[in-house]
């Protein structure tokens, strides 16, 4: 097969977390053990729940001699395709507490909004939704057959979350963000809360198999903090947690570097659109800043290509629908292990139980299909 030798992967940057110092207690002041049990319990009641596939990718770990290499298969979640979908719907659920008068509303690129569209489906609530004129008509499209009220933006993503504070400020709608600022902390922990279930079904599909790194994608830090604070809950041992970031949009990077929250100007959009962020978001900041051991950051070179390998079965015995956020996860492994050099520093060998988390299927149709013919 030879994926890793035939062809080069590339990664642009790697860094070591200076800082680094793992302390569960610490970590779970931000989402407290209660907030994440409380979201398992409540998202596992809901009618068309079940775990997402934790896959072998035993193709790949063989040729990368590493011991195991288990991906989270979040295509399969409920009917959106992404990790999202446990987010935005849960923190819905959790703020409107059967209030049927209250309008939801958010600012997204996409999976975050689908996720609170659905959200406020179930519940029978009015939902509106404000999107960038880069976000793509098929995203939108998706939204509004949610129920949503799609509302378009000049602008890029921050313009349209400034949008949606001002009209929900101006009509008393509840934000529903995944983005934490000052004074609005709550609702992006909840969201964070509903993440963290896949870390616990994880721990229930590996029968006591010990994780010994974890790739974590990154846009504000979401999911990377749910998942190291789902480590903190569920786990004994502790993994190497790598965090993988565009080049373009690598804010978690940056901020690690200077042990403090950097804001960065992106100046090109990645194909990995929902990481295309230029700041940490503070909950998952608060969590990320000294628990994740290096950063690794990426071009868009080897998405589309790795999207093939997955769809062609060649990483492991099932054939995957990996979007273009599910790809980093995989490139950055493999990259790490052409490099002898991080391949030492993060300690990948035969002995090796690596996790990739694939955060999404092909939730954006035309973008899907378009890198795969390329």
């Amino acid at each position: 097969m030879n994926i890793s030798n035939g062809q080069l992967w590339k990664y642009s940057s790697f860094i070591e977390n200076k800082n680094y110092s793992f302390n569960k207690e610490e970590i779970l002041k931000n989402i407290t053990k209660e907030q994440i049990d409380e979201a398992y319990l409540t998202i596992s009641k809901w009618d068309s729940y079940g775990p997402t596939p934790l896959l072998l990718l035993n193709k790949l770990s063989k040729e990368l001699n590493l011991n195991k290499i288990y991906y989270k298969d979040e295509s399969k979640r409920f009917d959106l395709k992404s990790f999202k979908a446990l987010g935005g719907a849960y923190a819905v659920e959790n703020i409107t507490k059967g209030n049927k008068d209250i309008t939801v509303s958010t600012a997204t690129a996409g999976n975050h909004g689908r996720s609170v569209a659905w959200g406020a489906k179930r519940l029978g609530l009015k939902c509106k939704i404000f999107i960038s004129e880069n976000v793509s008509d098929a995203r939108g499209k998706a939204m509004e057959a949610l129920g949503a009220d799609v509302v378009k933006v000049k602008g890029n993503y921050e313009s349209s979350l400034i949008e949606c504070i001002k009209q929900s400020s101006e009509n008393n709608w509840q934000i529903v963000q995944d983005v934490a600022w000052k004074d609005y902390m709550l609702v992006p922990t909840l969201t964070m809360a509903g993440y963290s279930v896949m870390m616990k079904e994880i721990v229930d599909q590996i029968n006591n198999e010990k994780i010994t790194h974890i790739f974590l994608q990154a846009g504000v830090g979401g999911m990377a903090g749910a998942m190291v604070a789902g480590a903190a809950r569920y786990l004994e041992n502790i993994p190497i947690m790598i965090v993988v970031e565009p080049d373009s949009a690598a804010c978690v990077m940056e901020s690690i570097k200077s042990g403090k929250i950097e804001k960065i100007d992106i100046v090109r959009e990645s194909l990995m659109g929902g990481m295309s962020c230029g700041e940490p978001s503070l909950v998952p900041w608060e969590i990320l800043k000294k628990s994740v051991n290096n950063c690794i950051s990426l071009p868009d070179d080897d998405i589309g290509k790795a999207m093939k390998l997955f769809a062609n079965a060649s990483f492991g015995d099932d054939k995957i629908i990996a979007g273009e956020n599910s790809a980093p996860g995989v490139i950055s492994l493999i990259a790490s292990c052409n490099d002898e050099k991080v391949k030492n520093k993060i300690k990948l060998n035969s002995n090796s139980n690596v996790l990739l988390i694939g955060c999404e299927g092909d939730t954006d149709q035309e973008m899907y299909q378009k890198l795969l013919k390329e």
